[in-house]
């Protein structure tokens, strides 16, 4: 399964895009909620903890955690700073309490933390960078600087702002993942299970350039472009005309792409993920 997810205000999303294959070749479909067009993240979160078929592997389009290594700390400086993901997702949660939706308003304005990131209205903390960066896309994990290498344009968690940015998306991602409550484990932070459903972070640009297209056209926004993608991942086709929207195609995609790459040991197994990588920062799957 892929779930290509939104950070956006409201309840109800067009952004979040959920599509799920079996073993095989069949082509994968779109999942859609019960009664409405679009999905909200609490039902996101109920068709994790009560609807998944069984072993489902399930990439998730956002970042699980914020960077650590290069600092030492998720937010240097700062003496309430979490040790882990575990207990940033925890924090996030407990901070956003009133925030509806699974929003993540209340964490970025928070005044002990707003000045780690970089917020509209030209509103740049002081700790958006480290002192001495050398570029000014803001702080990047390692698992970004890889995806970097792969081809790909990451941005830093800590940007909340611009189309392109994940950050949003990324907070309120971390309420969902916290509120899982270990039920279905997230790869790194926790081992992968011997059986069983498993969540892991996905980029989807890594899945459309697996299925041949460029990091630069990723993004596909009609059916013949899509279906091409998913014959390069050994899939049927979807068989649709016309245009899709470009959410739904990385979903679709994306699930192709998994199904393919779930028995490669050598991306569960990254050169660069130690155990304290693991527990702080996580891993994109598939960003060798």
């Amino acid at each position: 399964m892929a779930i290509d997810w939104s950070g956006a205000q409201g309840e109800r999303h067009k952004g979040i895009a959920l599509a799920l294959c079996a073993q095989g070749d069949g082509a994968p479909r779109l999942l859609h909620p019960p009664g409405h067009a679009r999905w909200s993240r609490a039902e996101v979160l109920d068709l994790l903890l009560r609807r998944l078929p069984p072993d489902t592997l399930v990439g998730m389009d956002l970042g699980i955690s914020l960077p650590f290594a290069d600092a030492g700390a998720f937010f240097p400086g700062w003496a309430q700073s979490p040790p882990d993901a575990r207990a940033l997702w925890a924090m996030i949660d407990r901070l956003c309490a009133d925030d509806p939706h699974l929003g993540a308003a209340s964490f970025v304005d928070h005044p002990g933390l707003s000045a780690y990131f970089r917020r509209h209205g030209g509103r740049e903390g002081v700790h958006f960078h480290l002192p001495g960066a050398l570029h000014r896309r803001g702080r990047m994990r390692v698992t970004e600087e890889a995806q970097a290498r792969a081809g790909c344009r990451p941005y830093s968690n800590f940007n909340l702002v611009g189309a392109a940015q994940v950050g949003k998306s990324s907070l309120t991602g971390m309420r969902l993942l916290h509120r899982l409550g270990g039920r279905v484990p997230v790869w790194p932070v926790d081992p992968l299970p011997e059986s069983g459903p498993v969540v892991t972070e996905i980029y989807t640009t890594l899945a459309a350039v697996a299925a041949g297209r460029t990091a630069g056209r990723a993004k596909m926004t009609d059916h013949a472009a899509l279906d091409t993608a998913l014959a390069a991942l050994g899939s049927q086709p979807l068989g649709g005309s016309g245009a899709i929207d470009d959410h739904s195609a990385d979903a679709l995609v994306t699930a192709a792409w998994l199904r393919t790459a779930a028995h490669r040991s050598e991306l569960w197994h990254p050169s660069e993920l130690t155990p304290e990588l693991a527990a702080t920062e996580g891993w994109t799957f598939g960003a060798a």
